[in-house]
């Protein structure tokens, strides 16, 4: 039976990977799939802050001049530099100075606008009569909108950010295993191939590493790379590499006395060559476990860091900011606030986990 198969027999890894699928795919069009379409989803309306699931809101949208100079692929997948959407309670015509006025959606005095609109910015012809213009902005700039998970402590869209927090989480994952794997495994396979001293010496290394709580390592290694969201996840990964260095030392150690390595050795293939083309391949396996396990504890350690205010900084949609921006709504209505950046934590840890187990399953030859 081949390993695929073997993989999808175990349902709850296939639903799994099928969901961690969707995941990505929805990370990757975050932006479109989105209401708040500005950088970061960082659009505040404090008018409508803290605001329940399912609650709507007429939203008046526009474009200002700035954004057309925009890269259109840069704003697809990244969004707009400025914000281009305002909940609004009503807006009205100053036909004779060329401007709309548009009115809070707010408690107070609604008499009062709060935002000016001119005509050219909305691209509207000044020599229109009232009621066109009122049906051009009524077809191009005004509609109802529901705010599907409710708005934050700041009147930001909750579900656009944690569409966008979907991407960091798994851009952690992504570099924070690439680099783990890819250390561990090169080192792994010298110390267990060549053994002796070589062995030693990356042994008292990852001894050493291990010895240090990962908290404080992945600390001490981003204040040595510097502020920024990628060293930050350069961190991560610099982080945890040794389980993959011991357990692929481990296999190495048993692998390089089997039969069809010395057969390499006496036809005169170079270690490089025997460690790529027979040896490594065989190791699949147990990296491909290795690798989903990193996952999981790299999305964890990034909202750990990130609620510590250690890891991405503000305003950035992180789930682990979102948990610490709101953890003090756990005792009044809007416990959501917290609990649904929990929750996606929590099931994208354990998918990760489920497919590791399956992984395992898959390339256990006794199964």
């Amino acid at each position: 039976m081949s390993i695929w198969h073997k993989f999808i027999k175990n349902k709850l890894a296939f639903y799994a990977l099928c969901y961690v699928i969707v995941v990505v795919l929805v990370a990757m069009f975050a932006v479109p799939l989105s209401l708040d379409k500005s950088k970061d989803a960082n659009s505040i309306q404090l008018s409508i802050a803290a605001k329940p699931p399912l609650f709507s809101a007429t939203i008046f949208s526009f474009d200002k001049k700035t954004e057309s100079q925009e890269n259109g692929f840069h704003k697809f997948f990244f969004g707009s530099s400025n914000t281009n959407l305002l909940v609004i309670k009503e807006f009205r015509l100053n036909h004779a100075k060329k401007e709309v006025l548009l009115f809070d959606d707010g408690e107070g005095d609604s008499s009062l606008f709060y935002q000016t609109k001119s005509y050219e910015s909305l691209m509207l012809t000044p020599t229109a009569d009232s009621i066109e213009i009122l049906k051009h902005i009524e077809k191009k700039h005004v509609y109802q909108k529901t705010f599907w998970l409710g708005t934050d402590a700041f009147g930001r869209d909750v579900l656009s950010r944690m569409l966008l927090g979907a991407r960091i989480s798994l851009l952690v994952g992504f570099i924070a295993v690439f680099i783990s794997v890819t250390l561990g495994v090169l080192l792994g396979a010298l110390a267990g191939y060549y053994g002796n001293k070589t062995d030693a010496f990356i042994m008292w290394l990852v001894n050493t590493i291990w010895s240090i709580p990962t908290l404080l390592l992945v600390i001490a290694f981003s204040m040595a790379l510097g502020k920024g969201v990628w060293q930050i996840f350069a961190a991560v990964g610099l982080s945890m590499w040794v389980d993959a260095a011991r357990i692929v030392r481990g296999q190495i150690k048993s692998i390089k006395e089997q039969e069809y390595v010395q057969a390499a050795r006496v036809l005169g293939y170079s270690d490089l060559r025997i460690l790529f083309r027979h040896v490594l391949p065989s190791l699949i396996g147990p990296v491909s476990v290795i690798a989903a396990s990193n996952f999981a504890s790299a999305i964890l350690l990034e909202a750990g860091l990130s609620f510590l205010g250690l890891g991405v900084r503000p305003p950035a949609p992180s789930w682990g900011i979102m948990i610490k921006e709101h953890f003090g709504h756990i005792v009044l209505d809007s416990a959501y606030l917290a609990v649904i950046p929990g929750l996606a934590i929590m099931f994208l840890v354990m998918a990760f986990n489920l497919i590791g187990n399956g992984f395992r399953d898959a390339f256990d030859v006794r199964l």
